[in-house]
């Protein structure tokens, strides 16, 4: 049995610091049983990058970074991946800001990056990549004759086939996809959508195992909802919340990337509307909004900002008096502690992404609660985690009154709905754990036929290294 491969664009801390609560949390022990190793990509660029991975050793597991010259990062990650895929993959084709230098820069790093990792892999080792960030990455492994079992996981959504197309390289991409041995992503919907673009792009054929057949091979493709540790982010939320006092007024809370697909000026326009409809509330209730900043360099995450800064400043001026702050709005990024014990202490979370891939905070609101008293989830149809979650109060963002009719229901239910609405969302997720994605993942790449070689000859044109393992 080989290594466990994780391959991303950001790596974990070469120190552990940064542990608590992500991908790193789910990966731990599945790397440390193998002796495995995480590749992703150095935190700071240089203009002179090494030409091998840069090796750390952990206790659990090693490190391998990977360096890029800072004007080749810019238009790999700001720009392919952050101005072209991501908006692309939400549904945002009118942000796409295509620059051919950007569909370069991202072929480029991969291509690197793969032969990096052909030097360091054998056979029997196990590669998982994750992200939009890294798609091509398979083909380009393939390529060099890496023969390695290699699995791929969409943390964002896929779109339907007709906003995939908007992607100005969509049929180079949608092979990419296919060049996987697993492809892995979050939902029901967006697996759907993967069905629909393999057939229609690579004339894909569903076969009855519910994976496709692509150009002679088979494709395993599944439905892997991501998680959280649940009973470790609620031990975090009843150790920290022991010596809090409540807040003086029943809490709303969101806690959001500031991100156009956050569906944040919606949920400030939802509340707007929950307040000039529902006065009786006035100074009864208060929004605590916590945004922090992420890729200020874009355009449209300036704009972002913007926008919520004023729409935070137009509700409190039209509603707020010298005693009540109807938004408290909150700018930078608290610790995961923090926001633990502010879920467990907030009647109300707020969770109304435009489109999201799963939404971790949907379920971080859940784990935090206090059963005997908890909160209620107020959620939008459009994340992910929508599908497993329909105890919660479920509405659309972009209709204002929907979501402050939803901010109604939330705080006037019943003690004996809540306790049973958590109770069923809390059993879910406590079965359904982080654990339990990365294990389930694993076990069905692990059960992957290995590629041969006859996968090389789809290569004639390459000189191809076999890797012997």
């Amino acid at each position: 049995m080989g290594r466990l491969v994780i391959v991303s664009n950001r790596a974990p801390s070469v120190d552990g610091a940064n542990d608590s609560g992500g991908l790193v949390v789910a990966l731990k022990d599945a790397l440390a049983r193998n002796g495995g190793l995480w590749i992703g990509c150095a935190p700071e660029q240089t203009d002179t990058p090494a030409a091998s991975l840069v090796f750390h050793h952990r206790p659990e597991f090693d490190i391998a970074l990977f360096e890029l010259e800072p004007d080749l990062y810019r238009d790999y990650y700001l720009g392919y991946s952050n101005s072209v895929l991501w908006p692309a993959l939400h549904g945002r084709v009118d942000l796409i800001d295509v620059q051919s230098r950007y569909a370069t820069a991202y072929r480029k790093v991969v291509r690197r990056l793969a032969r990096l990792i052909a030097d360091e892999v054998s056979a029997d080792d196990m590669i998982w990549v994750h992200d939009y960030h890294l798609i091509p990455l398979a083909h380009e492994l393939k390529a060099l004759g890496v023969m390695s079992r290699i699995g791929f996981f969409l943390h964002v959504p896929l779109p339907d086939l007709q906003t995939f197309k908007a992607i100005p390289d969509w049929q180079d991409l949608a092979g990419c996809l296919a060049e996987y041995d697993l492809v892995g992503v979050q939902t029901q919907r967006d697996l759907g959508h993967m069905i629909n673009i393999f057939r229609h792009i690579l004339r894909g054929e569903l076969r009855a195992n519910g994976n496709m057949g692509i150009d002679g091979r088979e494709v395993v493709i599944g439905c892997f909802p991501i998680s959280i540790d649940v009973r470790g982010f609620r031990r975090l939320a009843e150790e920290g919340s022991v010596n809090v006092p409540p807040p003086a007024l029943p809490r709303l809370i969101g806690v959001d990337r500031l991100d156009y697909s956050k569906g944040l000026p919606q949920r400030l326009a939802g509340y707007e509307t929950f307040l000039g409809r529902y006065p009786g509330f006035h100074n009864k209730v208060g929004l605590l909004q916590i945004a922090p900043p992420t890729r200020d360099d874009v355009e449209a995450y300036r704009a972002i900002r913007s926008e919520l800064e004023q729409l935070a400043g137009r509700i409190n001026g039209r509603f707020g008096t010298v005693d009540w702050t109807p938004v408290q709005y909150i700018h930078r990024a608290l610790p995961r502690d923090e926001l633990a014990v502010l879920f467990r202490l907030s009647r109300v979370g707020l969770v109304t992404p435009l489109f999201d891939g799963m939404n971790l905070v949907a379920k971080e609101y859940v784990a935090a609660q206090d059963q005997n008293d908890p909160g209620v989830l107020v959620l939008s149809q459009f994340a992910g985690a929508a599908e497993e979650m329909s105890q919660a109060l479920i509405v659309n963002p972009h209709d204002p009154q929907d979501v402050a009719e939803a901010i109604r229901t939330a705080l006037e239910m019943p003690l004996g709905e809540r306790v049973e609405r958590h109770r069923a969302l809390y059993v879910h997720l406590e079965k359904h754990d982080i654990a339990h994605w990365s294990s389930t993942f694993l076990k069905r790449l692990g059960s992957v036929e290995k590629i041969g070689p006859e996968w090389l000859a789809l290569f004639p044109e390459l000189q191809v290294r076999a890797k012997a393992g």
